[in-house]
């Protein structure tokens, strides 16, 4: 049905057709045009374009509704004919401007209320036009590629929000499906427990408080890859309506918005994320499927819309405990969000017995504390210990002083964190190898096992910046390119500036340790005892704080400039680009936050001197290791940087998207006045949520946390409890922000975590290695074995054995002691030769232990479970029935068993599927 646009109840402004475009011819070779892969559908109503020509003026407006002339109000995600879906909406925003008429001067009004000049104008009024020009052109190309429109505006004086909806008929969605290679749904089958914990709790029949029963749980299918030739072997093909799942849907039609061209083909002015870009729209996204709350009326379980589901028994905190709906995340996100939350929700569950362990190790230290012989012998010693002056203006100490400190490090430097080391390392290589299993399982549950990104289309700052245009090898299509020459040495320039940068934090280091050094000597110049004793302790924890501060600051300018440099090298595709930035950041943070533990951990006290002998840094004697030895001094660093990042982190996680929610909505506000309704439609509400900002910070943030539960694990057992905690609060804020906060994504597939699980495993490896070097040299767990092997197994006297006296020609504090091997002249003894010995044989006989045992797990425990392999040879085999070209063969096979073989030569497909089968 065809009426003019004045025939419409006022305010009213829809467009729900293909019009043919007659602007200029697109050549097959032009990159991302619709021609090269897209579907060119026939022309569905020709009268409408025909009705065109004959009036301009007015735009055409075409209804869906073919039974009723009136459309059909209906709230939620359809047109207003109560039956065609919406799939995705367009927004752009339109200052309003009034006409102007003066001498010399003329301006005409665009359908889209914007004032066109006819005369030499400013340049923001050509940018205005050429924005519009360029809209005009995707819609009618949008249009050529078969989708379905609906307009609506929200105005006042100031602006106008203009929203195009968008919805694809069944042919689009079927040529597209075999074109994108979606899974068609071939034979049902019962939807598995993948929760190991659910299952031992089964075998041992202890009710399992973890399980809740979830309505509208996903059916799980055996699938194959769509083909529309034999769709009448596809589970439900006759309900057109339903056939395709909404995210399906959204992908193919972001699919086609990706493609179409606006622009010079030339230029490679094509897809809607380059338009974002240049300004031309200011948001395009798919619509949640309704409100979040849930209704006032009773309602069943199964009446809730998947959004209520997900928040209802997911995104709510009094649900931290139950496990995470998987099936219904991936539904309606997608595989790569759902495989972030599985991901997370694994690591969290890893966490608990490991946080269990650690738990129990801090605890045993505490219960054994009084029985610490060194502790006792210092306690005790009264004034039998004089200490040389920690700094040149300090004064002589008595050991006694710090008992204490002394009884405080016993709990990070006893035989218990040792072992803890050593069962962390075996936990984060067995933790990565489940974790390849759980993702084969998902993979292949959620039909992306073989998924292979197709040959990726230039990103849009790649295409606007290329100098030229090749031809892609691949395709056979001209593209976008850059000289390889020209990226290489923008990349080694990137490099430097990396360099230059980890030079910056280093520097930031230094300055924090002299800052450490000052308060500690201002400290011992008060004259307090208290002060004096605890000096060290309030330096380490004070510059500590700073140096948070300073992580973080850092954290943030650098991200940023990782962010140009990764633009400025032009990476063609957009993994090649997320891969480029992900190493860059990850490797600023890594040393941004990992440094200052390191340096505490494996430097400190190294080269201090001995008394007439300092060692000195800009003028300064260089820091020992407090009265509780190092490992409580990096205990103290790893509580304040890693409980702290993750405090802060939680806050801004909490606060920012809701500031950012309130701008949106007060600027539509604004523009609705007091038209605005109780109950803004769908994609009002959705415009006035946050844009999804991906998962690159999430993914950092719990990389980081690995990390420190890993590598410096020995000196603080309580780090994996703090992490599990953490990570009980992050999974309900992640997915609060998802159900809640954010727009919906577009359903990305995915078969993996991708380049993460590549620096995980860097930080299993490094873990080994930093835990034997934490324990040889930094822990006095090998000095007090060496010396209950070689003088006393109860360790007594092995304070006084660890003291050096200060060289004859020191004589400001004669006979005073300091801590070390050497003799009376400063050269080292022949115990600390063999101390060495015994640590470098320690980190080799640790390293090769540990490693051989991670290869043994490896290859006892296979990547892809036997069951699952079964699972893939039975999906295969139903494949190859399916998509048979040879009906007999079809035929054969399923009736193979019945009725006895006849004699004769079996068909090919028949035996190929046996052999598969096999």
């Amino acid at each position: 049905m065809l009426r003019k646009g004045s025939e419409l109840v006022k305010g009213d402004r829809e467009v729900l057709l293909a019009l043919d475009y007659g602007g200029e011819a697109q050549s097959t070779e032009s990159y991302g045009s619709l021609q090269n892969g897209g579907f060119i559908p026939p022309r569905y109503l020709s009268a409408a374009a025909a009705d065109e020509d004959m009036d301009d003026d007015d735009p055409i407006y075409i209804h869906c509704n073919t039974s009723s002339n009136q459309p059909v109000a209906q709230l939620g995600n359809y047109f207003r004919d109560g039956r065609t879906k919406i799939d995705f909406v367009l927004v752009w925003e339109v200052r309003s401007r009034r006409k102007r008429r003066g001498k010399g001067k003329s301006e005409v009004t665009s359908e889209e209320g914007e004032a066109v000049p006819t005369e030499e104008s400013s340049r923001s009024q050509r940018r205005k036009a050429q924005l519009a020009q360029w809209r005009e052109k995707f819609v009618q190309n949008l249009k050529s590629a078969g989708l379905l429109m609906e307009k609506e505006e929200k105005a006042n004086e100031k602006k106008t929000i203009h929203f195009l909806k968008l919805s694809a008929p069944w042919d689009v969605l079927v040529y597209y499906a075999e074109e994108l290679c979606l899974r068609a749904p071939l034979q049902a089958q019962p939807n598995l427990d993948f929760n190991t914990s659910a299952q031992v709790l089964k075998r041992l029949c202890i009710p399992n408080v973890m399980r809740e029963s979830v309505p509208n749980r996903p059916l799980d299918y055996y699938t194959c890859a769509f083909r529309k030739s034999k769709m009448n072997r596809f589970l439900g093909c006759d309900d057109h309506e339903t056939y395709f799942t909404n995210t399906q849907r959204h992908r193919v039609v972001y699919e086609i918005l990706a493609r179409t061209v606006y622009g010079k083909k030339k230029r490679a002015e094509v897809g809607v994320d380059r338009l974002i870009n240049e300004g031309a729209y200011t948001a395009a996204f798919p619509l949640h499927e309704g409100p979040f709350q849930l209704p006032r009326f009773e309602i069943r379980p199964d009446e809730l819309n998947q959004r209520q589901v997900l928040h209802h028994y997911w995104a709510r905190w009094c649900q931290w405990y139950k496990y995470q709906p998987l099936d219904h995340i991936r539904e309606y996100f997608g595989e790569k969000i759902a495989l972030y939350f599985a991901w997370l929700g694994f690591y969290t569950a890893w966490l608990l017995p490991a946080a269990v362990v650690g738990t129990l190790v801090f605890v045993s230290g505490v219960m054994s504390m009084g029985t610490n012989t060194p502790a006792k012998e210092i306690c005790t010693s009264g004034a039998s210990y004089l200490m040389c002056p920690l700094c040149n203006t300090c004064k002589a100490w008595n050991m006694s002083d710090i008992c204490t400190m002394a009884k405080m490090g016993y709990l990070f430097d006893h035989p218990g964190t040792v072992l803890f080391s050593v069962f962390m390392s075996f936990w984060a290589v067995t933790f990565l190898e489940y974790w390849k299993r759980k993702m084969a399982t998902l993979a292949h549950h959620w039909d992306c096992m073989d998924f292979h990104e197709e040959e990726e289309r230039p990103r849009p700052e790649f295409a606007a910046m290329a100098p030229t245009m090749e031809q892609n090898p691949v395709t056979g299509v001209k593209e976008p390119y850059f000289p390889e020459k020209t990226r290489l040495s923008r990349m080694f320039t990137g490099s430097m500036v990396i360099i230059m940068m980890l030079c910056v934090v280093m520097i930031f280091l230094v300055t924090v340790v002299m800052c450490r050094g000052v308060i500690s000597v201002m400290m011992f110049h008060t004259g307090s005892p208290v002060l004096r004793t605890e000096a060290a302790t309030i330096a380490n924890i004070s510059s500590s704080i700073v140096n948070l501060g300073l992580i973080l600051l850092m954290g943030r300018v650098y991200t940023a400039l990782a962010e140009q440099l990764t633009k400025w090298e032009m990476h063609r595709t957009q993994t090649q680009y997320d891969n480029a930035f992900i190493f860059k950041v990850f490797i600023f943070q890594f040393v941004n936050f990992y440094s200052s533990p390191f340096y505490v951990a494996f430097f400190k006290g190294r080269f201090v001197g001995y008394p007439t002998n300092y060692g000195t840094l800009f003028g300064m004697r260089n820091e020992d290791c407090g009265p509780g030895g190092c490992l409580i001094e990096l205990a103290e660093q790893l509580f304040i940087i890693m409980v702290g990042k993750q405090l802060i982190n939680n806050i801004q996680e909490f606060i920012i998207p809701k500031v950012k929610a309130w701008r949106q909505k007060r600027t539509l506000a604004k523009v609705l006045g007091g038209k605005a309704s109780h109950e803004p439609r769908r994609w009002e509400a959705d415009y006035q949520l946050v844009e999804c900002e991906g998962l690159f910070e999430e993914y950092l943030e719990m990389v980081l946390q690995f990390g420190f539960i890993t590598i410096f694990v020995a000196a603080f057992p309580l780090a994996p409890l703090f992490a599990l905690l953490n990570n009980w609060v992050e999974i309900r804020l992640d997915a609060h922000k998802f159900v809640c906060e954010y727009r919906r994504p577009v359903a990305d597939r995915a078969q993996n975590i991708g380049v993460w699980f590549n620096i995980l495993e860097a930080l299993s490896h490094l873990s080994v290695i930093a835990n034997a070097f934490l324990i040889a040299f930094t822990s006095d767990f090998l000095p007090r074995l060496l010396y209950q092997y070689k003088f006393n197994n109860d360790l007594n006297g092995y304070v006084n054995f660890t003291l050096a006296y200060a060289p004859l020609n020191f004589t400001e504090y004669p006979m005073c002691r300091y801590k070390a091997y050497r003799d009376n002249n400063g050269n080292y003894t022949l115990f600390y030769w063999e101390l060495l010995a015994v640590r470098l044989g320690f980190i080799i006989a640790f390293e090769h232990v540990v490693f051989f045992v991670l290869r043994a797990i490896d290859w006892i425990v296979p990547d892809v479970p036997e069951s699952l392999e079964l699972k893939i040879k039975r999906e295969r085999y139903l494949a190859k029935q399916a998509l048979a070209e040879n009906q007999e063969a079809l035929l054969v096979s399923q009736g193979r068993g019945a009725t006895p073989a006849t004699t004769g030569t079996p068909s090919p497909a028949s035996d190929t599927s046996f052999r598969n089968m096999s």
